[in-house]
């Protein structure tokens, strides 16, 4: 089966490319197919995140195993294609060089059978739109927020009553301190 991949660089300009790669290749193809597509050195690691359907970001499977027992964590050489994407499950999210968080969404947009009679290489990178930015595009993790999107819908259950248990009191006894102060 080939599947058909479209990854778009999470910035303002429209930068995408679409990749066809064999299901039973390994998200670490992918990756190297990625970079390749891209046009990256490659000298920087990278992680795949499971996702849902509105690409909030789940399971990390990274590209080196960083676990604090060595071969405990699985990497992207670990896991076909077809073990984490289907028709049913089509998006994952890509992160290039941790450190300047180049920013993909990758989704299967279609599969085919392979043709047999065909002779073309897999992977290979089927159509590329836009120009990858010198930098990576900044994340704006501290978008504006008022005091109501945070507080609005919180209720503040505490009056004077419950801090009485505090008051008049300076042995630390019960709570396992002698009176030392």
């Amino acid at each position: 089966m080939i599947y058909k991949f479209r990854v778009i660089l999470d910035a303002e300009e429209d930068v995408f490319r679409d990749i066809a790669i064999k299901d039973d290749n390994s998200l670490e193809d992918l990756h190297n197919t990625i970079v390749n597509a891209f046009g990256f050195d490659g000298s920087e690691g990278g992680s795949f995140y499971t996702c849902d359907e509105n690409w909030t970001q789940d399971e990390e499977i990274p590209l080196f195993d960083m676990g604090d027992v060595p071969g405990e964590q699985k990497t992207m050489a670990d896991y076909p294609l077809s073990s984490i994407l289907d028709e049913q499950n089509t998006k994952i999210l890509y992160i290039y060089d941790p450190f300047s968080m180049w920013t993909f969404f990758v989704e299967l947009a279609a599969t085919e059978e392979e043709d047999e009679s065909d002779e073309k290489e897999f992977p290979v990178l089927m159509f590329a739109h836009g120009t990858l930015p010198s930098e990576a595009p900044v994340k704006d993790f501290n978008a504006p927020i008022s005091k109501d999107d945070m507080f609005g819908d919180f209720d503040d259950d505490y009056d004077d009553d419950d801090l009485d248990m505090f008051e008049g009191d300076d042995n630390f006894s019960d709570f396992g301190y002698e009176d030392e102060y």
